[in-house]
């Protein structure tokens, strides 16, 4: 009872700090943006829109309808799981999530510990390592989008000074340009092909990527599109911006470099010293595992690390 206390005590404080500490988000100013360009052109792709979602739902599977039912935010996991450009289903991402759940529990309760702590490990196994091997390849795809794509616009504004039409240039990109960048061009134009206006394809492609970068690039064309003007000069000048933008990421990310590797070595000693004397002294230390004081005590520590890494990431975390 009080492991579980001192759990729900620091859950719910570490969740008001990150709550204090979150200040306005240029991400979601871009969404708003985003949103307010989709109002004027959504309506020509509501037929294209029908297509795409009986086209959705015979690929879906009666594992994905059953996952489906139990997540809480099911489109949002089938976002995440389709920016990391695989071919993962929500039905895979839950039976991927059970067995680490089970394997975690199982392995910890070898262990001798007592049904609560059992009960945490499994959920941190089930829950937490697949939603962070998520992310990690999110971010990895991310990173490798951003350092092709201004080559990418590059390839379309000599495209345009050739005659060709922004149409046609997108499919040369994605023929041309290899990885995510390509991936994504690939899906613009096959949205296209089936009826969806290209400003809708690239609304829909720009809020599943998330990137500020195609953002930019979305709204730059939006805007060409009702005003006029000399797109190609337009999308070279992005194109250079985008280029700055990375060179300052990698200045910054020199920068903080220090700071995260303190921060690496802080956070990993205390792991480190435990195993050691668990190494040393199995019996000594295998206390934490059983008694519910000791419990209570090391999750509180948990939790409070966390706190710690979690704000001195948020100080070394700079949007450009």
């Amino acid at each position: 009872m009080a492991a579980l206390l001192v759990l729900l005590g620091g859950g719910a404080t570490m969740l008001l700090l990150l709550l204090a500490a979150n200040g306005p988000s240029g991400g979601r100013a871009g969404n708003r943006r985003l949103a307010a360009v989709k109002e004027r052109h959504g309506d020509a792709a509501v037929v294209a829109d029908a297509q795409l979602r009986r086209i959705t739902a015979q690929r879906e599977t009666r594992m994905d309808a059953a996952v489906g039912r139990v997540l809480p935010n099911r489109e949002q996991l089938a976002k995440r799981l389709a920016m990391t450009g695989k071919n993962w289903t929500v039905g895979q991402y839950g039976m991927a999530g059970v067995g680490l759940f089970l394997a975690t529990a199982l392995l910890v309760k070898v262990q001798g510990a007592p049904w609560l702590l059992t009960l945490f490990a499994g959920v941190i196994g089930g829950l937490g390592l697949p939603h962070f091997f998520i992310g990690r390849v999110i971010a990895r795809r991310l990173g490798k989008f951003n350092a092709k794509f201004p080559d990418a616009i590059e390839l379309l504004v000599r495209g345009l000074r050739a005659g060709l039409p922004i149409s046609e240039t997108m499919g040369v990109v994605a023929h041309e340009v290899p990885g995510p960048v390509g991936e994504e061009f690939r899906s613009v134009t096959d949205k296209m092909k089936i009826g969806r206006t290209m400003d809708a394809a690239l609304q829909e492609t720009a809020e599943r990527l998330g990137t500020p970068e195609f953002q930019f690039f979305v709204i730059t064309i939006a805007i060409q599109r009702e005003t006029g003007g000399n797109l190609a000069e337009t999308l070279a000048n992005l194109a250079d911006v985008l280029r700055k933008r990375g060179q300052m990421k990698l200045k910054i990310r020199a920068m903080s470099s220090e700071s995260k590797a303190s921060a690496y070595i802080v956070g990993s000693l205390p792991f480190i010293v435990f195993g050691l004397i668990y190494f040393i002294s199995p019996h000594y230390m295998g206390r934490f595992f059983i008694d519910e004081r000791l419990i209570a005590i090391g999750l509180g520590g948990m939790v409070w690390m966390g706190l710690g890494a979690a704000m001195m990431a948020k100080m070394v975390n700079f949007e450009i």
